[in-house]
């Protein structure tokens, strides 16, 4: 089996770069993506490369940290669109041959705590 944790690194640079054919060469062929924020979920590797290749908007992102176990991987990303940043924690499994097999995204939205808690933490 191929190491999930390279795999992954691979999905993400190949995003970055916009390749979109090295990025579908890490997706197994029957691969689900899931959001489960938007409740969205595409089957099949050509649906996750056109959901991710038809993505409005200048973006970038910089993957901060893969940690992996065996076949499973997860991800920390932080993402860049038109000068907002956003980060992401995502799952990830192996299929038999080490392609990426389920990603799961957490894209939480970003908010302003409430005003109590100044006391009790530092911002960054």
């Amino acid at each position: 089996m191929a190491d999930i944790a390279a795999t992954v690194e691979t999905y993400w640079a190949t995003a970055q770069a916009r390749d979109w054919r090295a990025f579908g060469a890490t997706l197994a062929d029957d691969v689900r993506y899931e959001l489960p924020q938007t409740r969205e979920r595409v089957l099949g590797r050509d649906g996750v490369v056109r959901f991710n290749a038809e993505y409005l908007g200048e973006w970038s992102l910089e993957v901060e940290r893969v940690i992996a176990d065996g076949e499973q991987a997860v991800s920390w990303v932080r993402f860049s669109e038109d000068e907002e940043e956003t980060q992401a924690i995502s799952f990830f499994t192996a299929s038999a041959d080490g392609r990426i097999q389920t990603i799961t995204d957490f894209w939480p939205a970003s908010y302003e705590p409430p005003r109590e808690r100044e006391q009790m933490v530092e911002r960054f």
